[in-house]
């Protein structure tokens, strides 16, 4: 243990043990009490004290990783605003600050997404699923999007521009777990190891989705709403 960390109250030095420990494992059922309790240089019986388990200790790990990821993800929306101001921000921002930190983050070896991917198996394997809902379903970080794309593409409702966002976090994901299709697919002429090139490659797929319908054409869908 770090001599700055042993310095540290015992809660702080127990989620960092774990997120070290979940950032470096291939799996959740890798990181133990006793391996977390020995990096964090305390016993064992300090994780229920302070904790209540050691599933509460991980989601609680899991949801600081899960706020810093929408704090990046709110500083590039804020950034988008701010440049395109009075007027509305470009899409192109827009998509970036949507999507761009979880691609960033899923091809950077030192950031903690592998810690909210770990999630995502908890939130299927746990007894207990509902503590890790709000994490893997929460929606609230992307509905504040929805104003600001309105603002580009006035002609789409709610609801469209809704199914939208929807569709672009579902490229976000095919780029995040299964980049060896997406690979397949372009015919490895793209350097998927690159998020800056994913990126760009998402913005230019996906933009046209908010793009002003020609005279002849809407991309609105007509009677899209429920009955």
């Amino acid at each position: 243990m770090h001599r700055e960390l042993s310095k540290s109250p015992t809660p702080d030095r127990l989620r960092l043990a774990c997120e070290e420990l979940l950032r470096a494992a291939k799996g959740p059922e890798e990181v133990t009490v006793r391996g977390i309790a020995e990096r964090a240089g305390t016993n064992v019986a300090a994780i229920s004290y302070h904790f209540g388990s050691v599933e509460q200790l991980i989601f609680a790990v899991g949801e600081r990783v899960y706020l810093q990821l929408n704090a990046e993800r709110l500083a590039l929306l804020q950034a988008a605003i701010q440049r395109g101001h009075p007027g509305p921000p470009a899409v192109e921002d827009l998509i970036v600050a949507l999507v761009g930190p979880s691609i960033r983050w899923s091809l950077d070896p030192g950031s903690n997404y592998s810690v909210l991917r770990h999630m995502t198996t908890l939130a299927q394997s746990s007894t207990h699923p509902e503590i890790y809902r709000p994490m893997v379903e929460g929606i609230d970080h992307h509905l504040i999007f929805i104003p600001h794309f309105r603002r580009i593409a006035p002609w789409l409702s709610e609801v469209d521009i809704g199914f939208r966002i929807s569709c672009l976090l579902g490229v976000r994901t095919q780029m995040t777990r299964s980049r060896k299709r997406t690979d397949e697919l372009s015919g490895h002429q793209l350097d998927l190891s690159d998020p800056e090139v994913i990126i760009r490659q998402v913005v230019a797929a996906t933009a046209p989705m908010f793009t002003a319908p020609s005279a002849a054409q809407s991309n609105a869908v007509p009677n899209s709403s429920r009955h």
